[in-house]
């Protein structure tokens, strides 16, 4: 059935593009919108990292939310509440610390991606805020120069200045997370 519905998409697609956007999307985007379009573009990116990350956040979040004693929602329903009640007012706030700790692993595991953002990009060092256009994020920055680079040069210690770039917003983002998730661990940690 997957097969047959993703065979029917792509032979259906040039017909469906040529109805909506007058023969190709991209000349449409180039042509009335005046949006350059690369191929390898940072929206690619985005929903490829979409679908590396959500399977750690949802396990992560799912975990948080189980870990939830049944004591609390069974004492909520008994007390009245409904089943929506219980999930936005017990369940919920008494696993905010996991969830938002599986949104900051999440994130984590998408700032620190190098061979996705590679591959997906086209590996375009200059960067423009144009979605549609090729990118680079500092680690597949590394990644791609420091073997090109002379050991001792400018060159090199820029890019270690960008491996400490990256290491400090990496250490102040943790630490920034750390501090909410113990607030909340705190305020919801007494029901």
């Amino acid at each position: 059935m997957i097969i047959l519905s993703g065979w029917f998409a792509i032979s259906i697609s040039p017909s469906l593009e040529t109805l909506f956007f007058g023969g190709s999307m991209v000349d449409w985007l180039n042509n009335d919108l005046g949006v350059s379009f690369s191929q390898r573009n940072a929206l690619i990116v985005g929903l490829a990292m979409g679908f590396a990350v959500i399977p750690t956040i949802f396990s992560i979040a799912e975990d948080a939310i189980f870990s939830v004693p049944k004591s609390l929602s069974y004492g909520s329903l008994a007390l009245g509440a409904t089943p929506w009640q219980t999930m936005m007012k017990v369940v919920l706030p008494t696993a905010s610390p996991g969830i938002f700790s599986a949104l900051m692993i999440g994130m984590g595991r998408a700032v620190g991606e190098t061979m996705i953002v590679l591959m997906a990009t086209g590996n375009t060092p200059i960067t423009d805020v144009n979605i549609f256009e090729g990118m680079r994020t500092l680690a597949a920055n590394i990644a791609v120069e420091v073997p090109e680079s002379e050991v001792g040069s400018t060159h090199y210690r820029i890019l270690f200045l960008t491996g400490f770039v990256l290491f400090l917003f990496t250490f102040v983002f943790n630490t920034a997370a750390e501090t909410v998730r113990q607030n909340l661990r705190a305020k919801y940690g007494q029901l």
